[in-house]
């Protein structure tokens, strides 16, 4: 069983798992997606049209008549995996068409991989379509061709991502996430609940809620219908599934307030993934980020007193363009006052038309590295703390993994991949992918926790 902590990079998504059902003749296509779960959902996507179509989904290489490549373009060494991705499909396969956030810099690709087949950009379905089209023409058989009701899912079938909206209003000098993805563009809530229903329907036991800015959705709309209307109506409607709803990217307006009852209430899950990036005032206006550090803790404050079981996580950013000794004392100091349950961090990286590059007093990456070391210390000593005031309690877990040597489970508190994990090395025998249970914790690490399953 594996440990945590993962690669705690935010531009990673878990490991797509393709099916490999095929009948004789069909043509045959390959994924290779890389980046968040918001471009995991997207090749979702274009794999259920592909389905739709009478495409087969090839595991590997060498079964494909044509691999699709969906890229990442969030840091310049994600945008280099990106190509190294690319090349390895056109080495393996040879017929290659990419998509994706770095499918925004076509010339880019191109640059690096001239025999690449066709570039498109993010969420660009019907140019990844005809691309398709081009180099492996349809041959579908409707009398044999089924799709699922729920589509082609990259994740394993209990959980699954609910994408609410595309792109992003915010001016952070460090994203470029906007101008890949454009303003933001929510989704109509029917249409979301739709998807819901069905996933549900098919089996899904947790629906991770995502997009750029959970908490602006529905603010594009010309109802805007009061501070967080919409994003509270579509939590409470999500959580009548009967499904465990994690929400993700939750910009800390003062609105998500209104969220936590549903928390309280166990509508939604007890867990906030917020983007606080740093607590420092100037390193946040650098940032163009909102700089009142002492008012996020008053919210962290506010949550916790309405829903005390709530776990927050967040991702920081250390070294970036002009923090001094000063300002990163000050980021160690807030992360001690706000004991944040999950933490992840990177190191501060230039990328291409960022505004951020063109900063004053960029930090040695030395200095950046050994600030992320003490960073990651500290954050890891609370964590440790954290998990082990649970050892003796009683926590509701879901089933990831059963192998031989036990059960890999996650409790509330934590996302596939990106939090720790509950095991279990006895009484696991019965368990099955996607079983919701209580265990009792027994034993604790810096990330993950030992129990036993309660007996029902």
């Amino acid at each position: 069983m594996s440990q945590n902590p993962p690669d705690l990079r935010p531009d990673l998504a878990p490991r797509a798992t393709l099916p490999s059902d095929a009948r004789p003749g069909q043509p045959k296509i390959g994924m290779v997606s890389l980046g968040c779960p918001k471009a995991l959902v997207d090749s979702e996507r274009i794999l259920t049209r592909l389905r739709a179509e009478g495409y087969a989904i090839s595991p590997d290489y060498a079964g494909a008549e044509a691999v699709i490549v969906n890229t990442c373009g969030f840091l310049d060494s994600a945008k280099a995996e990106s190509l190294d991705a690319i090349g390895e499909a056109l080495r393996e396969n040879g017929r290659v068409i990419v998509t994706g956030c770095l499918g925004a810099e076509p010339d880019y690709i191109t640059g690096a991989h001239p025999k690449v087949l066709a570039v498109t950009g993010p969420h660009q379905y019907e140019q990844v379509l005809d691309a398709v089209h081009a180099a492996v023409p349809p041959a579908p058989d409707p009398f044999v061709d089924l799709l699922p009701a729920a589509g082609v899912s990259l994740t394993p079938r209990h959980f699954s991502y609910l994408k609410i909206s595309e792109g992003c209003n915010h001016k952070c000098k460090f994203c470029i996430i906007p101008d890949m993805r454009g303003r933001l563009a929510s989704r109509p809530h029917k249409a979301v609940m739709r998807e819901a229903e069905k996933l549900v329907e098919a089996g899904v036991r947790e629906l991770l809620v995502i997009s750029q800015d959970t908490s602006a959705y529905g603010t594009d709309w010309k109802d805007r219908a009061g501070a967080g209307a919409h994003i509270e109506a579509l939590a409470r409607d999500l959580g009548s599934l009967g499904a465990w709803i994690r929400l993700h990217y939750v910009y800390p307006y003062p609105h998500v307030a209104n969220l936590i009852p549903l928390m309280a209430d166990g509508l939604v899950l007890p867990y906030l993934d917020v983007p606080f990036q740093h607590a420092h005032p100037d390193t946040l206006r650098r940032m163009a980020r909102p700089a009142h550090a002492e008012r996020t803790l008053d919210r962290i404050a506010e949550w916790r007193a309405i829903c005390p079981e709530i776990a927050i996580r967040s991702t920081f950013i250390v070294g970036y363009p002009g923090e001094t000794e000063a300002e990163f004392e000050t980021l160690l100091d807030w992360l001690d006052e706000a004991q944040l349950d999950r933490v992840g961090a990177f190191q501060y990286e230039n990328v291409a038309g960022a505004r951020s590059n063109a900063l004053p007093d960029h930090v040695p990456d030395a200095l950046k590295a050994e600030r992320y070391e003490r960073f990651m210390e500290k954050a890891q000593a609370i964590s440790a703390a954290k998990l082990a005031a649970k050892v003796g309690t009683r926590l509701e877990v879901i089933v990831d993994a059963v192998d031989a040597e036990g059960a890999t489970c996650r409790s509330k508190a934590d996302a596939p991949e990106i939090d720790g994990n509950l095991f279990i090395d006895a009484g696991f025998e019965d368990l099955a992918l996607g079983n919701i249970l209580t265990v009792e914790v027994d034993e604790a690490s810096e990330y993950d926790l030992w129990g036993r399953p309660v007996a029902r």
